[in-house]
């Protein structure tokens, strides 16, 4: 079974398991290590070759991927208190002005992910004026690009959260503080799809296996983890996967699936995604359990 997901720490740190045959009954992976901007691309048929039949992607690609692409219910990144941040060179006293984003030059990791649909709503509600160019980079391109000048603010995630400071950086907004202040839910990141044609509750009690094999030994992946770490050190390793494997990773559960409807659905409404098919959408889910 091909899949590919990303080599952060909580992908690696779920699907470890899984790819070294760990599971009972479970097929052998061909594993692909791809950037999320690259399977949001991949799910949306941005892409003449074959693709993986199952995918961790941002949940804000969801839409270009339902009509052929199941959401499964476990090994995604849920939560709270995760979401992505907006930082800037300037620490001035004068740094919480939201006004200074407008017309500026903001870097963002993919057009299709969650934190850039996170940026475009909160945008539109608290940037007067909204903001100007939004130039696309990969993640670890991000904070240098702000620190050096070569863009007014980043949108960054994942381990950033707590390697920022070395960058001099300010933070001029959690967005996932924000999300949950006004919804009162956790902020839906990446998602896990397969093909349809799949045995999509198979897969997915495997893939729930994987992370719960993961909990239960937790050493056993670390070297796995460490490898594809990017040159993280270990200990913003282990907060990575603190933060970003929880309850939402072994089960979405009824919080997990209203966070989803209500970043699509709001997206959706200011234009930013397609419609989605609710209806299709849970009965995919629901067989998928």
């Amino acid at each position: 079974m091909r899949i590919a997901f990303s080599p952060c720490p909580n992908d690696t740190f779920i699907f470890h398991a899984l790819v070294h045959g760990l599971i009972p009954g479970a097929p052998k992976l061909d594993v692909t290590y791809a950037d999320i901007d690259i399977t949001n691309k991949w799910a949306a048929g941005e892409s003449g070759s074959e693709v993986p039949e199952v995918m961790k992607i941002s949940y804000a690609a969801l839409p270009w991927a339902a009509s052929d692409y199941a959401l499964l219910p476990c090994g995604g990144a849920l939560g709270r208190g995760c979401g992505p941040l907006v930082l800037t060179q300037n620490n001035s006293d004068s740094s919480t002005d939201l006004s200074a984003l407008a017309g500026k030059r903001v870097a963002v990791p993919s057009e299709k992910s969650t934190a850039y649909l996170l940026f475009r709503l909160w945008a539109a509600q608290q940037v007067p004026g909204g903001v100007g160019e939004i130039v696309i980079m990969p993640f670890h391109e991000i904070m240098p690009a702000v620190r050096d000048g070569l863009v007014d603010a980043g949108l960054v995630i994942h381990e950033a959260r707590f390697t920022y400071h070395t960058y001099g950086l300010h933070l001029l907004k959690d967005l996932g503080s924000w999300w949950e202040e006004d919804t009162g839910l956790p902020i839906p990141l990446g998602a896990i799809i397969a093909k349809r044609s799949l045995d999509l509750d198979q897969i997915s009690k495997w893939i729930k296996a994987s992370v719960e094999y993961a909990w239960a030994h937790p050493e056993a992946s670390q070297a796995y983890v460490m490898n594809h770490a990017q040159e993280l050190s270990p200990e913003v390793a282990a907060a990575h996967i603190d933060l970003y494997v929880n309850e939402f990773s072994a089960n979405l559960g009824s919080d997990g699936y209203a966070a989803i409807e209500a970043l699509l659905g709001r997206a959706a409404k200011e234009g930013l995604v397609p419609e989605i098919d609710w209806a299709s959408l849970r009965l995919a889910t629901n067989e998928a359990r």
